[in-house]
């Protein structure tokens, strides 16, 4: 998402970072209950822009699902299923702004030649649901609707750049009702923090998207979605509590940095890594000393201490998705 990212930098869907959908009445309230490994039938749709445009690398997805194929990651937990997936994405090439493919047509996209910090998790979650399905089925149209699954607000992608989520805490709480997920940050301790989520509405975030830049008019949208994001209770673990709570996060959970920055929640996410007694932070890292690319980084309480805007942790747990077919 062009959300700003913790390097100060905006980092694609950050700078987006505000909830996309058209309007107050497409919140939350109206989300679908998805139950783990439901009945329910996806329904695999053409995207609406050219495969060439919306899938990139498809060498990279093969590779992936044969690797899945031969270690058995079907039969693995969706924790365990999403860190391995993350882990095998690691030194693909970080980039920004992947998700700016068009000027007003939005669609789920995929692209394993480069990955930010919210694709990464994004993809790495998505292929870990696919392959829970026959291997028949591990196809570029399966895999973008695990994408959409996250991405967009009750799973669906209208065709519109508002119906895409752009702040974590929406795509938390949404998908939470839709049974994929829970925000387990509560339970590890987390404290009350409340802030008016306004960042879609600068103008580095308008100059940083091209579907704003062509249509300003959707900032008026997102202005009223950043009103609703601004009144979910939201909950964080401050710097100085998460080095006593990382033995309880597990492989898989996603990791959200929460910023001091006053018009928006997170700067930054990635994925945990357990690393014996250790949780490290993996993660899409635009920083040049530490390659620029997918990584495994230092355990999270560390990562925390490495910049001063950091100041503190958002932990969701993804579930299980329904089964295509």
């Amino acid at each position: 998402m062009p959300f700003p990212h913790s390097d100060s930098r905006l980092s694609r869907r950050r700078a987006l970072s505000l909830a996309g959908g058209t309007g107050a009445a497409l919140f939350l309230s109206h989300c679908r209950t998805m139950t783990d490994g439901g009945s329910a039938t996806a329904v695999l749709r053409p995207p609406r822009l050219p495969w060439s445009t919306v899938f990139k690398g498809d060498g990279k997805f093969k590779e992936l699902c044969g690797k899945a194929k031969r270690e058995q990651w079907a039969s693995l937990p969706i924790n365990a299923r999403t860190a391995a997936f993350g882990k095998a994405l690691c030194g693909t090439a970080y980039v920004n702004y992947t998700l700016e493919v068009d000027d007003r047509i939005e669609s789920p996209t995929v692209n394993f030649e480069g990955l930010d910090c919210w694709t990464f998790y994004e993809t790495s979650l998505a292929m870990a649901r696919l392959v829970k399905n026959p291997p028949s089925l591990w196809t570029r149209e399966a895999l973008l609707h695990y994408i959409e699954l996250e991405r967009y607000r009750n799973g669906r992608c209208d065709g519109t750049y508002v119906s895409r989520m752009h702040h974590l805490e929406e795509v938390f709480a949404n998908n939470e009702q839709r049974g994929l997920g829970k925000n387990v940050t509560a339970s590890l301790g987390g404290i009350p923090l409340r802030r008016r989520v306004k960042y879609m509405q600068t103008g580095a975030a308008v100059r940083s998207s091209r579907y704003l830049r062509n249509d300003p008019s959707m900032v008026t949208a997102m202005a009223k979605i950043e009103d609703q994001i601004s009144t979910l209770p939201v909950t964080y673990i401050p710097n100085s509590r998460v080095a006593s709570i990382e033995s309880k996060i597990q492989d898989g959970d996603v990791l959200a940095i929460v910023s001091n920055w006053h018009s928006t929640y997170t700067s930054h996410v990635g994925l945990a890594k357990r690393d014996g007694a250790t949780c490290r932070f993996m993660h899409a890292c635009s920083s040049r000393s530490k390659g620029r690319c997918c990584i495994v980084d230092t355990r999270i309480s560390q990562y925390l201490r490495e910049k001063s805007t950091n100041i503190g942790l958002i932990v969701f747990r993804p579930g299980e998705a329904p089964m295509i077919g």
